[in-house]
This record gives structure tokens, C-alpha cells and sequence, in this order.
């Protein structure tokens, strides 16, 4: 009987033995990553950035603000206004052998002057080729003496959850990082731009390794280092890299991105939205304003299309339908395929180039308000009306409220009516967009709601913590 029992425990053994190692410990205990890192490192920089600010006599990191305020009031027609010389550090990467460095645009937005440092410290002054606010992203140019060695650009479409990626960088000024780590989500939006589509990773990423690069086990790059969740320990957020590479291409070509403009209003289909128009499906674009004169106006696009697959593409939703149309080059044939009716029909288009470029970059405060309220509104369609037995002859309709939101928390909810914001009339979505812009964040926002045909107001303060 012992001898069995000593038989039967070795063939455990060995079966346990022979089983292949998981893929954590496969990379993190057997495979050293280092040949991979030493030979990609070079191609990882250090930047460094100058700004001067012009500041009251009083202006210090150390001062209470109603201290330096008190001051100002009485004491500022005795003193000059000083300069500060304001330093800022991130990372980046060489795109291409004769000194194309790809980064972020935060990185380097309010520089005067731009350092790009390689490994072994040699120094080059940087020109800004191009930037690109919406997705973060900028390209530098130095004029190296030789030859640099370049990054190999990877597929972030082709990363899966539970991938083992590293970043290289610069983290608090400390120079070249490692750090290693998996992938834990795709498709992540933070509210930092309308483009938002975060590779999410635990691998670490701390202040100063903005800009630099996320490599892949075989040392490809596929994604830029952009942002950490303050709150969430371990939690980084990378661009991919697909969308970094059409970006950087208009960069390189044009000093700018030239966005393709359909001139569409666009939303998700909540299953509310799916119930009342009937169309039992949560996929997809759902076209919820036209303007006139548009590409999409002449081609006979209509409110209440869903368009679900552009060029061959399908569209999961409005965000990943906005990235498309954002990077589709205005004046070529492109083939949208709608439903409408319940039934698909094919539109070919040629998008004009976005006419409103610059005001969507230097006016933030609609989408700032929009996405802290947590809401998404629509137009008032008939099939509303009926669902919801809505009385108002304006207005536009709640068809989702995020929970935890604001809007949540200020008791906002699906179906009611906004007719007024901050005693500004809503007739329709313009208006509606038009207030929130006029009023923008930081501030408490005043809404008159019909809610089951009565008027009630719900107040709403932005801009917290």
C-alpha cells in the first residue's frame, strides 16, 4: 500500500511538473525582457521644456491665495511684475532615422523653448512640426548629427486583453524607465478629448513618462503614454498607435490635422431609443440632426438613420463612428451603409474638410459641460411624443443618464424634457448645445425640465473634484 501511495504522489508530481507555465510567470519569471529593452531604449528621449511666465510680485507656489490677493490690492503699484522661467519634463519617441520625435501635445503646448535628450545625453533643440489637441499628440523635429535608431510601429488593433506590454520613459525626471505590465482594458474614454479610445494598462506610467512610447513583447511600439488616473493606483492610458500614425502623417504633411466633416449629429442608441424607433438593435451611429447643405444633407442622410458601417467598417457605436469620420479624408468617395426603416441602404459621400476646426479646438467648454452632466439628449421624435406622452412644443428629450453622474445625483432622468437652461429657451439640440457652450463649466447650471407634462427646475454645479 506505501509503495502505491509513493507511485501514485510521483506521477502527481511529474504531471504538475510538465503542465507549461502560465503567461504571467512565463514573461515575468523566465523571460527577461532586457536584450528587447537595451535595444530599443536609444530610440526612447527625454524632453525638456521652457515657458516663461509673467507674474504680480506676489506669485508664488507657497502663498495663500488671499494673502497674495490682499497684497495685489495694496501693495502692487509699488512693486515690478516678475518672470519666471517655468520647466516641464515627458518623453518621447524616434519615429524616423533623420529626428521626427513623436510625443504629447501637453507635453509640449505652452513651450518656448523644447530640449530633445537621448541616452547618453547628447542635446537638440526641438521645432514643433505640428499638433494636434483632440488627440493629444505632437511632432518634433531635430537636426541630428547621424542617423538615430527609430522605433518599429506595431498594430494596437491586434493587442488583446491580457497582452504583456512595458513602457520606456521618463518619470519625475528620474530618465530612462522600465516598467512592465499587462493590458487590463481597450477602448477606454476619460473625457479628456471627443476622440478617446485609451489602451489601459497596469503597467506603470507616472508623471514625466507622457509622450513615450508602449512597446509590445516583440518591441513594437503600439500605443503613446498619455495619461494616469490619479484615483486608481496602477492605472495607465496610452493612444493607440493606429490612431497616433494617421495623425502623425497629416502632422508631418500638412503642420495640422485635416479632419473630414460629414455634418452630422450623432449619439449612441440606449435601449430606450431602440424601443421607441423600433429598430431592436444597440449598434451603431444614430443620426439625430442634419445640417443643412452638409455632405451629408445632399447625399439624403436623415435624422433617425443609424449608420452601421463605414467603408466596409462596422460601427459599434458613436464614438468609434466619430474617430472614423474625424480621419476620413475629406473629398474621396466614401461608402456609409444606413438603416432606415429596417432596411439597409448605401450612401456614398464625399466629406468637405471641417469647417469648424479651429472653434472646436479653442471652445471646450460645451463638451467639458456635456461630459461632466453624465446626460445624452436628443430631438423630440414623434415616436418620443407617444412614448412619453410629452406635451412641450420644444425642447429637447433625456435618453440616458449615466449613474454616479451629476445628472444623476441632481435627479435628472430618461425622458424628461430640458425647455430651458439658465432661462435660455431649448427648442431643438443648436440651442441646446448653444446654452451649455454660453455657460460652460465651473459654474451652476439652472435647468427647466417637463417631467409627465409639469415644470420642475433642477440645478446642477460643474466643475467639482
Amino acid at each position: 500500500m506505501k509503495l502505491l501511495k509513493h507511485l501514485l504522489f510521483f506521477f502527481i508530481v511529474a504531471a504538475v511538473s510538465s503542465f507549461p507555465l502560465s503567461g504571467a510567470l512565463s514573461h515575468g519569471s523566465t523571460e527577461s525582457i532586457s536584450p528587447t529593452v537595451k535595444r530599443l531604449t536609444p530610440s526612447v528621449v527625454n524632453i525638456s521644456t521652457t515657458n516663461v511666465i509673467k507674474a504680480s510680485p506676489f506669485t508664488s507656489p507657497y502663498q495663500d491665495e488671499y494673502f497674495k490677493k490682499f497684497f495685489e490690492k495694496f501693495f502692487s503699484d509699488q512693486m515690478p511684475g516678475r518672470e519666471f522661467r517655468n520647466k516641464g519634463l515627458g518623453s518621447g519617441f524616434v519615429m524616423s532615422s533623420d529626428g521626427f520625435v513623436i510625443t504629447n501635445n501637453h507635453v509640449v503646448r505652452k513651450a518656448e523653448e523644447i530640449e530633445v535628450i537621448l541616452e547618453g545625453g547628447k542635446k537638440y533643440t526641438a521645432k514643433i512640426v505640428g499638433t494636434d489637441p483632440l488627440t493629444d499628440l505632437a511632432l518634433l523635429k531635430i537636426d541630428p548629427e547621424g542617423p538615430l535608431p527609430a522605433v518599429e510601429m506595431g498594430d494596437s488593433s491586434a493587442l488583446a486583453i491580457g497582452d504583456w506590454v512595458f513602457a520606456i520613459g521618463n518619470p519625475f525626471g528620474l530618465g530612462h524607465t522600465v516598467t512592465a505590465g499587462i493590458v487590463s482594458a481597450k477602448g477606454r474614454a476619460l473625457g479628456i478629448g471627443r476622440y478617446d479610445n485609451f489602451i489601459q494598462t497596469d503597467a506603470a506610467i507616472n508623471p514625466g513618462n507622457s509622450g513615450g512610447p508602449l512597446f509590445d513583447y516583440e518591441g513594437k511600439v503600439v500605443g503613446v503614454n498619455t495619461a494616469v488616473m490619479a484615483r486608481g493606483q496602477g492605472l495607465g492610458f496610452a493612444i493607440p498607435i493606429n490612431m497616433a500614425k494617421t495623425v502623425v502623417e497629416h502632422l508631418k504633411v500638412n503642420g495640422k490635422v485635416i479632419r473630414g466633416w460629414l455634418g452630422i449629429m450623432i449619439q449612441d442608441i440606449t435601449p430606450e431609443i431602440s424601443e421607441a424607433l423600433g429598430i431592436n438593435r444597440d449598434e451603431g451611429g444614430l443620426v439625430s440632426e442634419v445640417k443643412g447643405g452638409s455632405p451629408a444633407d445632399k447625399a439624403g442622410l436623415r435624422r433617425g438613420d443609424v449608420i452601421v458601417s463605414v467603408e466596409g467598417e462596422k460601427v459599434p457605436d458613436a464614438a468609434t463612428l466619430a474617430r472614423k469620420l474625424a480621419l476620413t479624408k475629406p473629398g474621396v468617395d466614401t461608402k456609409f451603409v444606413v438603416l432606415r426603416d429596417g432596411k439597409e441602404r448605401v450612401f456614398t459621400v464625399k466629406l468637405i474638410e471641417h469647417p469648424e476646426n479651429e472653434k472646436i479646438e479653442e471652445s471646450p467648454d460645451k463638451l467639458k459641460a456635456e461630459e461632466e452632466l453624465g446626460i445624452e439628449v436628443s430631438e423630440i421624435t414623434e415616436q418620443f411624443r407617444d412614448r412619453f406622452k410629452i406635451k412641450a412644443s420644444g425642447g429637447v428629450i433625456i435618453a440616458r443618464v449615466s449613474r454616479g453622474s451629476l445628472a444623476s445625483e441632481a435627479g435628472f432622468r430618461p425622458g424628461d424634457i430640458i425647455v430651458e437652461v439658465n432661462g435660455d429657451a431649448v427648442s431643438g439640440l443648436d440651442e441646446y448645445h448653444d446654452a451649455l457652450e454660453e455657460h460652460g463649466s465651473g459654474g451652476t447650471l439652472l435647468f427647466l425640465i417637463e417631467r409627465k407634462g409639469r415644470t420642475i427646475y433642477l440645478g446642477v454645479k460643474t466643475g467639482r473634484e
